[in-house]
């Protein structure tokens, strides 16, 4: 808990170094182009197909009319948006961290080991190969965990839970590799998954509903289409930069573990354990020396 808390405030403070929000934006760049292209191309058609599915509803229909009576008929305009924007953002969030993880997180572990590892040997147990095929399985596995988890949403709970754990685990996966690809070996990294498993699903889950809050930004209803230059670049920094918050939080977690770790076995390797020699042993080992040496017989025991 220690460790976790430690590494939690200083990847807080870190995240204030102008190095980080300029980091921030690379990825902002290239995603809101994303967006906007998506928008522009394929907002209206995505809108309308929606709106279309709804309408053909029977059970819908109803629904809308009990809202009509209800006074609410215009909440009838603002589902089909959200609805888009409830598929649309899981697939921004992947391709977020996939982005944050190929700028973001080399630069990012390499400033926290400059600056606070700087004596930590770096063994590469990892590669950027390695780091590319561990990050695309994680987020394939997470996406048929998140496409099969779909139904489970409509249980109010669960959706609050399944997919920030989803995304808690798939950020787990992501980040602690790529903190740990450069300083650990592969059998070292085995033994810190495996020691801080717990810890570093409790951090991912923890950046996971982070990463819930830009949808507060996006569900802004039927706004959402006249703000939409400008919430999706809003909303989209906020997830680039709980990713590199949560990529420092890994870093500093990972390398800690790490150097303990490695003090752990420089202790275990500096301590030899000595069989004590009975005292009365001893006692005659230097009676039987000293007789030796000047000629005396030694004492008879009774």
């Amino acid at each position: 808990m220690t460790l976790l808390l430690d590494s939690f405030w200083r990847s807080v403070v870190y995240c204030l170094h102008p190095r980080v929000i300029a980091l921030s934006f690379l990825p902002l760049l290239l995603l809101v182009g994303m967006a906007l292209g998506l928008g522009y191309f394929y907002w209206e058609p995505a809108v309308d197909g929606v709106r279309q599915m709804l309408e053909s509803s029977d059970l819908l229909n109803s629904f809308w009319a009990w809202l009509q009576g209800a006074g609410v008929g215009q909440l009838k305009t603002v589902v089909a948006p959200l609805i888009v924007i409830a598929v649309v953002t899981p697939v921004l969030v992947v391709v977020s961290l996939l982005v944050v993880a190929v700028l973001m997180v080399p630069s990012l572990v390499a400033m926290v080991g400059e600056r606070r590892f700087a004596n930590l040997q770096r063994l590469r147990g990892g590669s950027t190969l390695g780091s590319l095929a561990w990050s695309l399985g994680s987020v394939l596995l997470a996406l048929v965990a998140l496409i099969a988890s779909i139904p489970l949403w409509l249980v109010p709970p669960l959706i609050l839970i399944l997919p920030p754990l989803i995304w808690g685990w798939l950020t787990y996966r992501v980040m602690a590799y790529d903190a740990l690809a450069v300083h650990a070996s592969k059998a070292e990294r085995q033994v810190l998954f495996k020691r801080h498993r717990l810890s570093l699903l409790a951090m991912g889950v923890m950046t996971g509903y982070l990463g819930a809050a830009p949808s507060l930004v996006w569900a802004s209803g039927a706004l959402f289409a006249a703000a939409f230059v400008i919430l999706v670049p809003v909303a989209i920094w906020i997830y680039t930069l709980v990713f590199a918050f949560s990529s420092l939080w890994f870093a500093h977690y990972c390398l800690a573990a790490l150097e303990r770790l490695r003090a752990e076995s420089v202790s275990e390797a500096a301590t030899v354990v000595v069989e004590p020699v009975p005292v009365g042993w001893q006692d005659e080992r230097n009676t039987l020396h000293s007789s030796s040496s000047g000629g005396l017989e030694p004492p008879s025991h009774p």
